[in-house]
């Protein structure tokens, strides 16, 4: 039997009460001695016991079985989905990718689901060390049968692009389509539904703080994402009984246990340890209206913080729809060298600093100090815009992962048949202009 309780609530890192049956959730304490319609109080902790009021994540859960109910773990094998990155010199070059194929692509149409089609990119970093991240991108072409998934090393930040996700956590259902993105907390068990059929997309796994809207400072009150447009679902439950397999992400590796239940089996729950999704087309942009750009800093979604102040373990930044009218300024991104790595993504349509070769699906790396910016139709273009009209960029949607870390590629990527071997030929066009004077 499945029992969903529809909507959600908003509001980012609330403190959140729902119930799938009435009287489920305890009134005046967290774990009375009996819960109610014989229930099992347990407590779900994503930062420790004493971390400040306003840090502190976490979530009572009463559920019909403890999350302790499984078979003994032993190693899980997917080859594509790891930690194994950092173990060889990383190139300084510019790299992009065309979009991850699809399963069928090359004539196998056997079944690919959400945890089988991830494939690792890059990160740095470690689980153990509690920072940095891993960037997987996934392709999957069939639902999660019997099958559930937790990852103990990181919150999951998933950005789809073809296809909508179901995702069925143990706190209640998401439905995320492209343009919008869910964060599935570390330890949090899920599995993931394919309505559209064939589906792809990108995945931050995050090892370090956990992701939280930035301060706006001289922005003030309002602005970049609002905490309110933030959704986290109302209480849903399984009760069912079946051979089922748990795999779980630990330190780097991947195990399953034998489980004879589903785990997605909370009546009712409370707390602020929880899944949440976003609609990037709610993001209230901000940009200049005079002259030169603000810093990409302004396009922040969400940071990890890191023990630096001023200085993320990643953030995500996303480039949607705007209008353009700085005068006298080069409108697209410029050129540019950073002391942080970003990893790109393209969900929809077209990125403005980019005329042709980046791909909705793909993905480019630049990493510290790799010069980066326009191709050179773009800035052909561009340098002779008319200044006196609004640049209305519409039908995009791009992202980045930034971090304060070299992003260090995986070999699997390195070698991949979908990776742009000439993406630096898109810069050969630029021409030398200058003319000394005299």
């Amino acid at each position: 039997m499945s029992i969903a309780s529809n909507g959600y609530q908003s509001g980012f890192g609330n403190e959140f009460a729902t119930e799938a049956v009435p009287g489920a959730l305890p009134v005046g304490r967290n774990s009375p001695q009996k819960v109610a319609h014989g229930l099992y109080a347990e407590q779900l902790s994503g930062t420790a016991f004493t971390a400040p009021r306003g840090y502190n994540r976490r979530s009572w859960l009463y559920r019909i079985r403890p999350a302790a109910m499984h078979g003994e773990f032993a190693p899980f094998e997917q080859p594509r989905f790891h930690n194994l990155f950092g173990h060889e010199p990383v190139t300084p070059d510019q790299l992009r990718w065309n979009p991850l194929p699809l399963p069928g692509a090359d004539g196998n149409a056997a079944p690919v689901d959400f945890v089988d089609g991830l494939f690792t990119m890059a990160g740095n970093g470690y689980p153990a060390a509690h920072s940095g991240v891993a960037i997987h991108l996934y392709a999957a072409n069939a639902s999660m049968q019997g099958r559930y998934f937790y990852d103990a090393d990181g919150e999951l930040l998933i950005v789809p692009q073809q296809g909508r996700l179901v995702i069925a956590t143990e706190l209640g259902v998401l439905e995320v389509e492209p343009q919008e993105i869910a964060v599935i907390p570390r330890g949090v068990r899920f599995r993931v539904d394919l309505p559209d059929g064939p589906s792809r997309g990108y995945v931050c796994e995050n090892f370090g703080g956990l992701l939280r809207l930035p301060d706006l400072g001289p922005i003030g009150s309002n602005g970049l994402a609002n905490p309110r447009d933030f959704l986290t679902p109302h209480a849903a439950y399984e009760d069912l009984e079946g051979d089922f397999e748990l795999i779980a992400k630990f330190q780097g590796h991947l195990w399953r246990a034998p489980i004879g239940h589903s785990p997605l089996d909370v009546v009712a729950w409370h707390g602020n340890h929880a899944p949440y999704k976003y609609d990037l087309r709610r993001f209230n942009t901000i940009g200049s209206i005079s002259f030169d750009h603000p810093d990409p800093s302004i396009f922040l979604v969400l940071h990890s913080p890191s023990d630096t102040p001023g200085t993320s373990n990643m953030d995500f930044a996303i480039f949607p729809p705007r209008w353009l009218v700085a005068q006298d300024t080069f409108r697209p991104p410029w050129f540019h060298r950073n002391v942080a790595s970003e990893f790109m993504g393209l969900v929809h349509g077209a990125y403005d600093a980019k005329a042709e070769g980046f791909a909705p699906g793909g993905c480019s790396l630049h990493n510290c100090m790799t010069g980066h910016g326009p191709d050179a139709a773009t800035f052909d273009k561009a340098s002779s815009a008319d200044l006196s009209k609004p640049d209305v960029i519409t039908d995009t949607m791009a992202f980045m992962f930034e971090t304060r870390s070299v992003i260090a590629p995986t070999r699997q990527a390195m070698d991949a048949g979908h990776r742009q071997r000439d993406y630096q030929a898109c810069w050969a066009g630029l021409q030398k202009h200058f003319t000394p004077p005299g």
